[in-house]
């Protein structure tokens, strides 16, 4: 029954670490009600099995005094556990025979299999408007229910969407082809350009890709185009601003 109790609770551990990437031992603590005692506990015995690694956090600002903290998050194996990757080394196998065609036929195997996503997400988004942050949450959702663990957030320069977890990491990390049709078809789907940031397949806690929003964009004119736009008036104005400083 032990065995059993420390096996689940593991379960959930390993469950938060996919859904938010990374995390420091206090903040599992937190989220699950146990004691940090208990949850390095768990978060040792998941790191000899492999499962889960832990990296010093990066520091913001200026460092207090004491150890940094230190955030734990899945590794590649820790993945397949929670999420299944039962056929990866099929898919690399396959994927690697396609690639003898060159490498625009692997190119093609992943905008296609990236468009049959886009077909069973764009539902979800057709019916969030014009707003490519509305879009980005109703994206979020139904990739959450395509495996993902998805999430959408607004951030100071539009919005934010990360996916906590990739079925095809594994496989994406020796054909990046896959992660960037997906990245098409998010852009497609929020009806913007975005920017991928992150990626699990790289080596990061979470995949997280930035959606502008023009509408930001709009109400802060470039430098280049302030100084286009400077009438003669300004222009005499610094003009005789600059005098009065050399006298």
């Amino acid at each position: 029954m032990l065995v059993t109790g420390d096996s689940r609770t593991r379960a959930r551990v390993a469950s938060y670490l996919l859904s938010h990437g990374w995390a420091t031992a206090g903040e599992v603590s937190q989220a699950l009600g146990l004691s940090q005692a208990a949850i390095r506990k768990h978060l040792d015995a998941l790191a000899a099995e492999g499962l889960v690694t832990s990296r010093e956090r990066p520091a913001v600002g200026t460092r207090g005094r004491g150890r940094p903290a230190r955030v734990f998050t899945l590794t590649d194996a820790g993945r397949a556990r929670c999420g299944g990757h039962t056929y990866d080394n099929l898919a690399q196998a396959a994927l690697r025979w396609i690639a003898r065609d060159g490498e625009e036929a692997v190119a093609a195997f992943a905008a296609d299999l990236a468009g049959n996503l886009e077909r069973r997400c764009r539902d979800a988004t057709a019916h969030a408007g014009d707003d490519p942050i509305a879009r980005a949450e109703a994206l979020a959702a139904a990739l959450s229910a395509e495996g993902y663990a998805a999430s959408a957030s607004v951030i100071s320069s539009g919005g934010q969407l990360c996916q906590h977890h990739c079925p095809v990491a594994q496989v994406a990390a020796e054909f990046p082809q896959l992660c960037e049709a997906e990245t098409e078809v998010i852009s497609r789907l929020v009806g913007t350009h975005v920017q991928r940031l992150a990626t699990i397949a790289h080596g990061d806690g979470i995949c997280t890709t930035h959606i502008p929003d023009p509408r930001r964009r709009s109400l802060r004119p470039s430098i280049e185009q302030q100084k286009t736009e400077k009438t003669p008036d300004t222009e005499k104005s610094e003009n005789t601003e600059n005098t009065e400083r050399v006298r």
